[in-house]
């Protein structure tokens, strides 16, 4: 069996092609541009990276980003702060707090302080709270983004069992309702599921999202069975690979998404179309 390339490539080229039209258009109406609220509090290389190329993409987008660094000390008060004053000014559309947080801090402690209409990573307990009632709200762009790029490629969801292996607030549990609003059955797995691989294998469609590498491999699938790779993990050569056993899985399943190259850049088109449409939702409502 072939085992088709799920690539976010073209999609990602689509969305943002009309993310830059509607923010150009919205510049133009508006006579200021979209702006999207950075917050970062460590000095993780990595997160320095992401941080990187989501400015770059705003730009590209047509859209200002403006990074605030709290530093890697910064108490969960005075993010709490930030993110406070950044919800209440009305010439931030949009805002984004990027992880890791400062050790001792977690995003339960501080997310409920970003206002629903410009959690545009749909990270606050709002956020979240909206998704799961089926409201109107931004879901995060990961779980988003696994979702559309399934619709890209043409795999049904309807009627089909999907295991999600992973329960995190930003990928396994949104993900679970935004399947389930397509009609999918779900099965949501964790580190304390027994027999994962049983339920693996018994799934239409598998997403990994438990960051650990090699987590799902061809042994745990159903023949013809669809993958969908979140993982992001730097492995032994400093390369990043995902969650599952690609070489393993390759000729078991229908189809896989690549690491890097598949989620990803569906990821990031969507933060910025989100981004887009919460300065659009303002304008409207101011």
């Amino acid at each position: 069996m072939d085992t088709a390339s799920l690539t976010g490539k073209d999609l990602a080229a689509a969305l943002n092609a009309e993310t830059t039209a509607r923010a150009r258009t919205l510049t133009e109406q508006a006579g200021r541009a979209p702006r999207l609220a950075l917050i970062v509090a460590n000095d993780d290389p990595a997160s320095a990276w992401y941080v990187n190329s989501l400015k770059k993409s705003a730009t590209n987008r047509g859209i200002e980003c403006e990074t605030v660094d709290l530093g890697a000390d910064a108490s969960a008060e005075a993010l709490r702060t930030e993110l406070s004053v950044r919800s209440a000014d009305p010439d931030t559309d949009a805002i984004m707090l990027q992880t890791p947080l400062p050790a001792g801090v977690t995003l339960e402690d501080v997310s409920p302080a970003i206002a629903a209409n410009k959690d545009v990573d749909g990270v606050s307990p709002l956020s979240l709270g909206l998704l799961a009632a089926g409201s109107p709200g931004f879901a995060p762009a990961t779980a988003e983004a696994v979702v559309e790029l399934l619709k890209h490629h043409d795999i049904a969801l309807e009627g089909r069992h999907v295991a999600v292996v992973g329960r995190s607030n930003v990928v396994g549990k949104p993900l679970a309702h935004l399947l389930l609003a397509r009609h999918a059955t779900v099965t949501v797995c964790h580190s304390r599921t027994t027999d994962l691989p049983a339920v693996t294998a018994a799934a239409d469609v598998v997403v990994a999202a438990a960051g650990r590498i090699g987590l799902v491999t061809g042994a745990n699938l159903k023949p013809g069975a669809v993958v969908i790779d979140v993982g992001t993990n730097e492995s032994a050569d400093g390369t990043i690979v995902g969650d599952v056993d690609t070489e393993s899985v390759r000729g078991i399943a229908a189809a896989l998404s690549p690491v890097p190259g598949g989620v990803g850049p569906v990821t990031t088109a969507l933060l910025m179309r989100h981004v887009v449409m919460a300065a659009e939702q303002a304008r409207r409502s101011g």
